[in-house]
C-alpha cells in the first residue's frame, strides 16, 4: 500500500485529510479491484474490464487507467522515516530484457513442453494449516504529479498467513520509492524537499484477515478455463493467472493444467528466457492488448512451472503499469 504516511509528507499543506487518521485496508486496492472486476455482471454475464490504478493529482484521489511506469529489477533503496520529509531515494525503472523481443513465436508450442516437463515444488512437500505468500508489488497506486508528466510509487512488501477459511494475518511494509524516469526521480525530489515534515498517527503493520470463502484451483481443464476466464481472451487470463497464484498454494497437477490451459488462449507469445526482479532465472510468454494500449506479462520457473512475477506495460511508451514478484508460497503452521 501507498502508505498514509508518505501521502501526508508529499502533499504537506495542501492535504485535505492531514487531520484525519486513515485506519488500513483490510486488502489491497489491487485485490478490491480484482474483486469487483470478477463480479460485476452485464445482461447476466460477468464482464472483465480494463486495469484501473488509482493515481493522487494535486492533493486529491483519481482513478486512473494505466497508471505508467518503466521496467526495473529490484535494488538497494530505504524507506523514509515517519518524521523526516519524503526523499527522492528510490530507483528509476529499467526494462526486463526479452530473450525474443523482436517478432516473437506463438507460444503454445513451449508451454505445453514446460507442462509436459515440470517438477515438484518444495511446497509440493510440505503440509499445513496456512497458505503463506511473500511478495513485492509496485503501482498499487502511483502518485502522479498535477501536469500528469511525473510519477511514482512506494514498493511495498507483503507476507500473508491464510487459512481454509480466509482467516489469518496479513504484514505489510512499504520500501523505497520507484519512477518511470531520471525526470520523475528529480521533481519528487524538488516536491519533498520544499514541503514540511508531516506528522500522524501511522497504520499498523499487520492486520487479521476475515473469514471468506476460498475454493483451491482445480486442475480439471474444462474447470480451470472457467476460473480462468479464457473466454474474455490472453488478457483477463494473465489477470487470472496472477490472482491463482498469489492467493492459493497451487499443486504440481494444478501447475501443469495451467500451462496448457494458457497454450491453448489466441495471443501469447513466447519470450524465452528472462530474469525476474528478484533476480530469478525464469520463462516469459506475454500478450499484447493493442484495444487498451497493454501488454501482460507472466514469468514461470522453468522447473517447476511456478509462477514468479506478472507485470502489466503500456505499450506507446513501454511502461509498466505495475508489477508483482512472489518471493515465497509455502504451507505453515506458525504465522509470523
Amino acid at each position: 500500500m501507498f502508505g498514509a504516511e508518505r501521502t501526508r509528507t508529499l502533499l504537506g499543506p495542501a492535504d485535505p485529510a492531514r487531520r484525519a487518521v486513515v485506519g488500513p485496508p483490510l486488502v489491497s486496492a489491487r485485490e478490491l479491484i480484482d474483486r469487483a472486476d470478477a463480479t460485476e455482471t452485464v445482461a447476466g454475464r460477468r464482464r472483465v474490464r480494463p486495469t484501473r490504478r488509482v493515481a493522487l493529482v494535486a492533493g486529491t484521489l483519481a482513478v486512473a487507467v494505466g497508471a505508467v511506469a518503466v521496467l526495473q529489477p529490484f535494488g538497494e533503496g530505504a524507506p523514509d522515516t515517519p518524521d523526516e520529509p519524503a526523499a527522492a531515494a528510490g530507483l528509476v525503472l529499467v526494462p526486463v530484457a526479452y530473450q525474443f523481443d523482436a517478432d516473437p513465436p506463438a507460444a503454445g508450442p513451449q508451454l505445453r513442453m514446460l507442462a509436459d516437463k515440470i517438477k515438484d515444488a518444495a511446497y509440493d512437500h510440505q503440509s499445513g494449516r496456512y497458505m503463506y505468500h511473500h511478495s513485492k508489488l509496485w503501482g498499487d497506486p502511483v502518485m502522479t504529479s498535477a501536469d500528469g508528466r511525473h510519477h511514482v510509487a512506494f514498493a511495498s512488501e507483503t507476507k500473508v498467513w491464510q487459512a481454509a477459511d480466509g482467516t489469518g494475518s496479513q504484514a505489510s511494509s512499504q520500501l523505497e520509492p520507484q519512477y518511470p524516469d531520471q525526470e520523475s526521480r528529480d521533481y519528487w525530489e524538488r516536491e519533498s524537499s520544499a514541503r514540511p515534515a508531516a506528522t500522524g498517527t501511522p497504520a499498523p503493520s499487520v492486520i487479521p484477515l476475515p473469514p471468506r470463502e476460498l475454493r483451491p484451483p482445480s486442475a480439471v481443464p474444462s474447470e480451470l478455463r472457467e476460473r480462468l476466464k479464457v473466454e474474455y481472451g490472453a488478457g483477463a487470463a494473465s489477470k487470472e493467472v496472477s490472482t491463482l497464484y498469489g492467493r492459493y498454494v497451487v499443486p504440481r497437477a494444478t501447475r501443469a493444467a495451467v500451462l496448457r490451459v494458457l497454450a491453448d488462449v489466441p495471443g501469447f507469445r513466447w519470450r524465452g528466457q528472462v530474469t525476474d526482479r528478484a533476480g530469478r532465472h525464469g520463462v516469459a510468454v506475454t500478450f499484447e492488448d493493442r484495444e487498451h494500449d497493454q501488454q501482460s506479462l507472466l514469468i514461470f520457473d522453468p522447473k517447476t512451472g511456478e509462477l514468479l512475477a506478472d507485470e502489466l506495460l503500456t505499450l506507446s511508451p513501454v511502461r509498466i503499469s505495475s508489477y508483482k514478484v512472489i518471493l515465497d508460497t509455502a504451507w505453515t503452521d506458525r504465522v509470523g
